[in-house]
């Protein structure tokens, strides 16, 4: 009896048009999922390829630490090109450093810091040959923004720096917890007309900021809303010295002038990546011989010697201002990855190499950590510096250490020459590398291609610059996830038709020649079926039915016999989706009108074998293909043939089941 049901069984399966596939293990099926969701590009392949433990622990070695990778055959020749792209890369990171410091409302030796052992812990931990660390314009602005409310530079320095020390902690414990986790799909949150809206407003805003300088005004609004801003440069314009305006024109117009030259002349980026350290050596010679501090210009003053100072016992982790530190982290430490590895994988592009994502968050996340030990603050990888970086022929992550070396002999020696910096020149290499971001291209291209895309981009530029930083980053982040929702909850359903001549079948409302097949409704289903979108389907497909329905009866066509369901797209579903089949196949049962399935996938199979609505649909109605499925119904359900019968003949041909 058990021989004679397992021939059975066997021949149901071989009469099968889509086989059901082997149930396969519990524990295997999560441990396949929750590889691929934490382990997409499995990490654990060039460790498994090694034969022996010794090999095997040099293989892990070197996926933890990527400068094993390249160290062993490192060359002169890659040590040389190493070089001159650090020093190229140390003439932008010193004057950057500086005056994005100043921005963020800290000393600025500390953006000196940031680009001393932030970039040492890079070249042991990072993964792209291109990527140059430091401070950006957009975090040292958050930093102002955010911790300034807790406590005003000016008032109280020390707590504020303890501040951003403690911030710097979080958002580097943040980013490393991603990385370790294989959580880097939660940055993909912010999609790229979001970073697109989101850079543009905060570079017109930190823009806006540098009018302070600009006009060498004394007391300026710690607002970053364009309406303070203006208001505030409006009712101070009197305040103004014209000696600021002038050298700061000056120095910005030659900064503009030598970018668009590097622009159009590529071989001439040396001259564009040295205009920053020449604008800040110029100024500083001028402000001196005139005495412009006497002339009201003002000036960096006195920067102290040496490397970087421990800084651990600042850090603020269990204090009243802990939270607003949490807070100021989580934010600037997800936009810091988001930019980061955003420019690191652009450039890998190019180079034609992969940068790993979770790799990248691992050594953001460390050299944040170690860097807030160590007197820095939030640090990642910035566009300008890259670009510098890779423009200067930079072979492997040695450049940053090489840019270290760089920064630390300033450290040591140099610094008393930045005294008489002028803050206007600061103000204007800020004003310039901010300008390089504004990506009016992109904006219109994300307007030609989806409008739906310019929204988020407009709506986070409008809510950085009239708003907060914060707000444009909720804005944006917001419409993202509304945008994932309604794509999840609310999935197209389209109806295919037949092409003349041919036995395929495509969408009507983009093919002209494709024709509606009589007696028989055909759809796609573009999505997973589940919980979020199983009754809207539902109701959606049965809306479509009464539109078909119209249409026959308007035009005095033949009745709808039969609905045949495209599942290629549907590549999931759950319980909610099995009971909307279920659901469907009875209401369409009491009208009289068929369901057939084409090219279910091997889940969805496994998935309707479960639940038994394979047995209520029948192996018979289930094909590998839409023509297959529209051949098989106009026979069996007498359509085209001028019989007048509604109900399918549930008989059929054995050969039709092969």
């Amino acid at each position: 009896m058990v021989g004679q049901q397992q021939v059975a069984d066997a021949a149901a399966t071989a009469a099968r048009r889509v086989p059901v596939p082997p149930a396969k293990p519990l524990l295997r099926t999560v441990g396949a999922n929750l590889m691929e969701v934490f382990f997409p590009d499995d990490p654990f392949r060039a460790v498994a390829r090694d034969q022996g433990g010794g090999r095997r622990a040099l293989a892990a070695l070197r996926y933890v630490f990527p400068f094993l990778e390249w160290l062993p055959s490192y060359t002169l020749g890659e040590l040389w090109a190493d070089v001159v792209a650090g020093v190229t890369v140390a003439s932008l990171a010193v004057p950057q450093g500086i005056s994005y410091a100043k921005l963020a409302d800290l000393p600025p030796i500390m953006g000196l810091y940031s680009s001393f052992v932030p970039a040492l812990v890079y070249a042991a931990m990072g993964s792209s040959r291109e990527l140059a660390v430091g401070t950006t314009a957009v975090g040292s602005l958050l930093f102002a923004a955010m911790l300034g409310e807790e406590a005003p530079p000016g008032e109280k320095p020390e707590l504020y720096a303890a501040l951003a020390f403690t911030a710097t902690f979080f958002a580097g414990a943040l980013q490393a917890g991603l990385g370790v986790l294989r959580l880097g799909f939660v940055v993909d949150l912010l999609s790229h007309a979001a970073i697109v809206g989101f850079m543009g407003g905060a570079a017109t805003v930190v823009c806006l900021q540098q009018l302070k300088g600009m006009l060498g005004l004394r007391h300026f609004t710690t607002s970053t809303d364009v309406v303070a801003v203006v208001r505030s440069v409006v009712t101070q314009s009197h305040l103004g010295q014209w000696q600021s305006v002038v050298l700061g024109g000056a120095i910005l117009f030659f900064l503009l002038l030598v970018r668009f030259i590097g622009k159009r002349k590529p071989r001439l980026f040396l001259l564009s990546a040295a205009a920053p350290l020449m604008s800040v050596i110029f100024g500083s010679l001028l402000v001196y011989l005139v005495h412009g501090e006497n002339h009201g210009i003002q000036v960096i003053g006195a920067l102290k010697k040496g490397i970087n100072p421990p800084s651990a016992r600042d850090l603020l982790l269990s204090s009243p201002h802990t939270a607003v530190a949490l807070k100021t982290g989580i934010i600037t430490g997800i936009i810091g990855l988001a930019e980061g590895i955003a420019v690191g994988r652009s450039f890998a592009m190019l180079k034609n190499y992969n940068v790993d994502g979770n790799k990248e968050m691992v050594a953001f996340g460390l050299m944040n950590i170690v860097g807030s030990c160590t007197s820095c603050y939030l640090t990642t990888g910035p566009f300008s510096r890259s670009a510098v970086n890779s423009n200067a022929g930079s072979r492997t992550a040695m450049s940053n250490a090489v840019m270290a070396a760089a920064v630390a002999l300033t450290l040591l020696f140099l610094t008393p020459l930045f005294h008489y910096t002028p803050l206007v020149v600061l103000s204007a290499i800020i004003i310039s590398a901010m300008l390089g971001v504004l990506d009016f291209g992109a904006a219109a291209r994300l307007w030609r291609v989806d409008k739906i895309d310019f929204c988020v981009c407009v709506g986070a530029y409008l809510g950085v610059v009239f708003g907060s930083i914060q707000i444009g980053l909720a804005i944006a982040v917001g419409i993202s996830i509304l945008r994932i929702l309604l794509f999840a909850a609310r999935p197209k359903t389209t109806v295919l038709g037949k092409i003349p001549s041919s036995t395929n079948f495509r969408r009507m409302d983009q093919y002209t020649a494709a024709q509606a097949v009589p007696g028989l409704l055909v759809l796609r289903i573009d999505s997973p079926i589940y919980f979020t979108n199983a009754s809207y389907l539902r109701e959606r497909i049965m809306r479509w039915i009464s539109y078909e329905e119209d249409r026959i009866k308007a035009e005095g066509l033949e009745s709808l016999k039969c609905l045949v369901l495209d599942m290629g797209a549907v590549a999931g579903m759950d319980t909610s989706g099995t009971k909307m089949l279920e659901d469907l196949k009875k209401n369409l049962d009491r009208s009289g009108v068929q369901i057939a399935l084409a090219n279910p996938g091997s889940e969805i199979m496994r998935k309707l074998d479960k639940s038994d609505v394979l047995g209520l649909i029948g192996d018979e109605w289930i094909f590998l293909t839409v023509g297959e499925a529209c051949d098989y119904a106009q026979r069996t359900c007498k359509i085209g043939i001028g019989m007048d019968v509604v109900e399918c003949v549930a008989v059929v041909d054995p050969e039709d089941m092969v």
